[in-house]
């Protein structure tokens, strides 16, 4: 059976219809993937533990936190900036505070400039690996642990960074199923 001349148009359409469709779909994925193994856009490493070798050269770490639009939560670096050796494991804290009257489930997302040094920049250990969720009034105090790789100095662009600025941006997220039946299930009296 032969198709027409119209028949295989449309068939060519669907098929670069279906095309295009799939790699939309791959994009976001393969993008993310290629920020993890690159560093580009800033995207940081993950270890499990800190640096074998630590260097007598020093970076400056500046720490910046921002909310997204319409999250009611206060969040702010517990230091501004500090001095380490590169491959020196360091430790911060990031302050966040719910002052609304509901709970909010909030996630990180972050950042490193300039971007040459984001895939030098390891993190150990850090709150934006998780979900947050804080009650009604609750603050806390939540820890990054991280490195400057000394591989960076290897780096024909990246050698000259001086200074790192890690930044975090918390965006509301849904609650946890069980945290919402709880945050929405009446008060029994015994």
């Amino acid at each position: 059976m032969s198709l027409s001349a119209p028949q295989k148009t449309a068939l060519q359409a669907v098929s670069v219809v279906i095309v295009m469709g799939s790699l939309a779909w791959a994009s976001v994925p393969f993008y993310n993937w290629f920020c993890r193994v690159t560093g580009f856009g800033g995207t940081t490493s993950v270890a499990a533990q800190g640096s074998d070798v630590v260097l007598d050269q020093t970076v400056l770490v500046r720490f910046d936190a921002s909310l997204e639009s319409g999250m009611p939560w206060e969040f702010k670096p517990m230091q501004h900036k500090m001095r380490i050796k590169i491959g020196e494991t360091a430790l911060a804290f990031y302050e966040a505070y719910n002052p609304t009257d509901r709970v909010i489930a909030g996630t990180a997302s972050y950042n490193v400039a300039p971007y040459a040094a984001g895939g030098y920049f390891t993190k150990i250990d850090c709150f934006c690996f998780e979900e947050q969720v804080l009650q009604p009034g609750e603050r806390v105090t939540m820890p990054v642990t991280f490195y400057v790789d000394p591989e960076l100095i290897e780096d024909r662009e990246a050698k000259f960074v001086k200074a790192i600025t890690l930044s975090y941006t918390f965006h509301e997220t849904d609650l946890p199923d069980e945290v919402a039946r709880l945050a929405t299930s009446p008060t029994t009296a015994n």
